[in-house]
């Protein structure tokens, strides 16, 4: 684990780890995060809901359009989520707000029914469509033209360094504060980490092409 400062002075810190499937990615985010996992939590995009399993003593709601929601909710088609101002302690958002088109709406929707702190992951798009781009394979999960409609796309492309400005902005946007940063970098040998880092020793540029996750953590001001 190592880590930068970023330009509000929260430490963005860089861990070696990565998640074959969405169990996996809430078992880290229990790891990591857990001691802000406690009281009444929101699930936003819970898919088939491990978050209530992972994490014991909380009280549980999960929302999807799929999977297995405690209230079935499609982010795309509605003007607010189906409750109260502050009505959750924590909300969890792990790789959804990419899959909508109103991605700002629904993130501002989560910030209305937080009553303290709001877990957001991202993807790194970038990482994922660099080597399918660089061997001349024009397609990549979650994009591309295929032969019939998906179930489901991702509606945003943007590497690291913009999902960073995104959550900074959010600051002068809502009564909110980013207090933890965390990026996620596969494991990789010492030799091919260091030549990576010889040959993009700018730490954005290198992480804009290796790191697939970022995860931010905001607490609001207003408690």
């Amino acid at each position: 684990m190592s880590g930068i400062r970023l330009k509000n002075s929260t430490p963005l810190i860089i861990i070696k780890d990565s998640f074959s499937n969405r169990e996996e990615r809430t078992r880290f985010l229990a790891n990591k995060f857990g001691k802000y996992l406690t009281g009444e939590i929101l699930d936003v995009g819970c898919d088939k809901a491990p978050l209530k399993d992972i994490v014991k003593n909380i009280k549980y709601t999960g929302i999807d359009v799929s999977g297995n929601p405690t209230v079935k909710v499609d982010l795309e088609k509605i003007d607010r989520l189906p409750f109260t101002d502050r009505e959750f302690d924590v909300v969890v958002c792990c790789d959804v707000l990419e899959h909508v088109d109103n991605l700002h709406h629904i993130f501002s929707e989560i910030v209305r029914v937080a009553k303290k702190t709001i877990i957001i992951s991202l993807p790194n798009n970038w990482t994922n469509a660099r080597r399918p781009i660089e061997k001349g394979r024009g397609a990549f999960a979650f994009y591309g033209l295929p032969a019939q409609k998906p179930q489901d796309r991702h509606k945003w492309f943007f590497g690291l360094s913009e999902a960073l400005e995104f959550f900074h902005a959010q600051q002068g946007v809502h009564p909110i504060k980013l207090v933890e940063c965390v990026v996620n970098e596969k494991k990789r040998n010492f030799m091919v980490t260091a030549v990576r880092k010889l040959l993009y020793p700018k730490q954005i540029c290198y992480l804009n092409r290796y790191a697939h996750t970022i995860w931010a953590v905001f607490q609001r001001r207003d408690v």
